[in-house]
């Protein structure tokens, strides 16, 4: 396996390119990729937000800006607990679009929102059964935000969180119950 992390050398935030490479290099095994894929990480540290995306899934390259592995409490610092999140999630999402019987999931870009966050908690809870510190609660938010706030929701959030081995098709029924339960609450 070869994980190639740019910049070599952070100037602007406090990161470790060696630190950031080991995440990856955990996580490849963990989330069930090949031992043997390569792995491009381009950092773009001029940029304090969080946003994160596979570039491509053969070969593989992410994306991400330099809030997606900051430490929350440290600014400028690496949180290497929150790039196993970040860089997990993303992984995942590579390993889901790899696999034939996932489906066929429409690019990122044209994700919607609340299916977005629907793979997102299928994802971040696999991370945890992984043995990952996930932050669960801010993902049980952000689906929330997109799917309302009702019990049909909740529901849907559990068992994407709990399983394994679904379907992206699987994920779209869930969200898509979520969202129609959240339409009739607001009808």
């Amino acid at each position: 396996m070869t994980v190639t992390v740019t910049p070599d050398t952070f100037s602007l935030v406090l990161f470790d390119a060696a630190a950031i490479r080991a995440v990856v290099e955990r996580l490849v095994p963990d989330v069930g990729l090949p031992a043997d894929v390569d792995v491009s990480l381009h950092v773009d540290e001029r940029v304090p937000l969080g946003r994160a995306e596979v570039v491509s899934v053969d070969p593989i390259a992410l994306e991400v800006e330099g809030g997606a592995l900051e430490d929350p409490k440290r600014p400028r610092h690496l949180s290497e607990v929150t790039a196993a999140d970040v860089l997990g999630r993303l992984l995942l999402r590579v390993r889901d679009r790899r696999d034939e019987a996932f489906g066929d999931p429409p690019p990122d870009a044209e994700l919607s929102l609340a299916h977005r966050a629907a793979w997102d908690v299928t994802c971040v809870g696999r991370l945890a059964r992984a043995g990952y510190r996930p932050q669960r609660q801010r993902r049980l938010y952000a689906f929330r935000t997109t799917h309302g706030f009702t019990d049909v929701a909740d529901a849907a959030f559990d068992q994407l969180w709990r399983a394994d081995g679904l379907t992206w098709a699987d994920i779209v029924t869930f969200s898509d119950t979520a969202l129609a339960a959240r339409d009739t609450v607001s009808a």
